[in-house]
């Protein structure tokens, strides 16, 4: 029996967030037979909880037999939220679909030559398989942080976001509006604040409703609730090796294909392929691989109001943003009332900098207003009163993710981060951010917010992780080509948030939908 017709699929994706949507899809118009492998469930609209105090259905944690869409990760130097299911992080993301600014394409971490030039008409793609369109409305909230923005710069430097929403009339279903009627039915958008926990209504442009949805139709096979455990090449193509995650009993299932799409996520990605390498199954992956991760240059701070009058949920989770300077992007964020789990990770705020520890200054906040600092300990009620400001910058900085072993797992390994040395680290404290925050906070008659984790442990919290399989013209300089394939395994690619090769300073979701859709139309049509 030939090599090809050993194949199960043409081609294997692992993931199907962003990147690994874009991937089947293409690939299935390309006429290959493309398998998509998912670690998560299959969620439905009428599946997600009501509100995130549904911990079973909400939070990723198997342990403890919890199997929703929500993730956190915590290492030494950064705390990560992040999404997974079918779908990826658009089942959680905040619809942001937004075009870095220029200096970001003209940053030297990129191989791609021209790259603003080469990757716009990609972006422009991913605005409409994403359904990009701005808000009709505007929040109090955002009203207040334009004025915020004015004060700190003298400038009007407040917009509104293109969002991946279908807004229509809400609650009114119509047939597919963006596909010549190729996708599904939509319901339109009731701005109930839900974006984060899941639409309850399907307006918002989850994968599921673009990109997954035509590939299906293509024949695409998806296969939740997979996990990939090793990648190996073998004659004629690559075998992956799976495992069910949910269940009692870990049934171990091998596929074979011609090639393979990893779209993990940087977490997943980064972790795969370093094990991959360690034992031996690729060991001829780049040395490069896990290093210059980065954060978006993230901080993610709030403020807590005392006005009960005002609804501050009345919006889609992210409707507009300000520049406070040219490397700083600031955004208001929403959850649906009820849906605290989250904000309990913010307590009273505190600076940074200077030769006192954080902390330090942490624990003299708290002698200063002990009464605040308890009150915010209460979990309940937080999403009616607090909004979010997720700050990003287009800084150079980065961490580094290492597979290595740790003395917890008895002799295992596992990955960790390091700070680089000679490098500027992902920071957890950014001076503009707390500055916006307490201007925002007189405002909305409340107090500004620090994370738990930037106050406590000097560590980074970002939504948005980025890098650690960046692009080289060689091994030594990279770990995949600028075409997105791994250096030395011909049909290795790599499509995610793992190959953005800077500080996007904005959410990274159309980015990594375009660069996605710029690597896989370098593979060419099946012959």
């Amino acid at each position: 029996m030939g090599s090809k017709q050993r194949h199960d699929f043409d081609y294997i994706v692992i993931g199907s967030g962003f990147g690994g949507s874009v991937s089947a899809l293409r690939l299935s118009q390309k006429g290959y037979r493309v398998g998509v492998l998912e670690k998560g469930k299959v969620w439905k609209t009428t599946d997600f909880p009501k509100t995130s105090w549904n911990i079973k259905k909400y939070l990723w944690m198997p342990a403890f037999g919890c199997y929703g869409y929500q993730m956190l990760t915590l290492f030494k130097h950064v705390m990560i939220v992040h999404g997974g299911g079918v779908g990826g992080g658009s089942l959680v993301y905040a619809n942001q679909l937004l075009t870095p600014p220029d200096k970001v394409f003209e940053s030297r971490d990129w191989c791609i030559e021209n790259a603003k030039e080469k990757l716009m008409p990609h972006y422009e793609t991913a605005r409409k398989m994403l359904g990009a369109n701005l808000s009709p409305q505007v929040g109090k909230a955002d009203r207040l942080l334009k004025d915020v923005g004015l004060e700190m710069t003298g400038k009007d430097t407040f917009h509104k976001n293109d969002v991946g929403v279908f807004f229509g009339e809400p609650e009114k279903t119509v047939s597919d509006p963006y596909f010549d009627g190729k996708g599904p039915d939509r319901t339109g958008c009731t701005f109930c604040g839900a974006c984060m926990i899941g639409c309850p209504v399907g307006a918002k442009n989850t994968l599921d409703k673009n990109y997954l949805y035509l590939a299906k139709d293509l024949g695409t096979k998806i296969i939740p609730e997979t996990s990939v455990t090793g990648v190996r090449q073998v004659h004629g193509g690559y075998e992956v090796i799976t495992k069910n995650t949910t269940g009692f009993l870990k049934k171990e299932k091998r596929y074979m294909a011609k090639g393979v799409v990893f779209s993990g996520g940087v977490l997943g990605t980064v972790k795969l392929l370093s094990e991959c390498k360690d034992k031996g199954l690729l060991p001829n992956i780049s040395d490069e691989l896990g290093n210059f991760v980065r954060t978006n240059s993230e901080v993610l701070i709030g403020v807590k109001s005392n006005d009960k009058t005002t609804n501050w949920n009345d919006q889609i989770a992210i409707t507009s943003g300000i520049y406070p300077d040219d490397a700083t992007h600031i955004e208001i964020v929403r959850f649906n009332k009820g849906s605290d789990v989250l904000l309990n990770l913010l307590t009273i705020m505190s600076g940074g900098g200077g030769k006192i520890p954080r902390v330090i200054r942490f624990m003299g906040n708290i002698v200063k207003h002990p009464l605040r600092f308890i009150r915010l300990l209460w979990p309940l009620g937080k999403a009616a009163s607090m909004s979010i400001l997720l700050v990003m910058q287009t800084d150079r900085n980065h961490l580094k993710l290492k597979f290595k072993p740790r003395w917890w797992r008895f002799g295992g390994k596992s990955i960790n981060s390091e700070i680089p040395k000679g490098f500027k680290r992902s920071p957890s404290f950014i001076p503009v951010a707390n500055e916006a925050a307490i201007r925002l906070a007189k405002k909305m008659d409340g107090i500004p917010l620090s994370s738990f984790p930037e106050v406590v442990l000097n560590t980074s919290t970002t939504a948005h992780i980025l890098g650690g399989c960046c692009m080289g013209d060689s091994k030594e300089n990279g770990v995949v080509s600028n075409k997105g394939e791994l250096f030395g395994y011909p049909n290795l690619y790599v499509a995610d948030g793992s190959v953005v090769s800077a500080n996007l300073g904005v959410n990274p979701s159309l980015t990594i939908t375009a660069l996605s859709e710029h690597i896989i139309s370098k593979i060419p049509e099946k012959g």
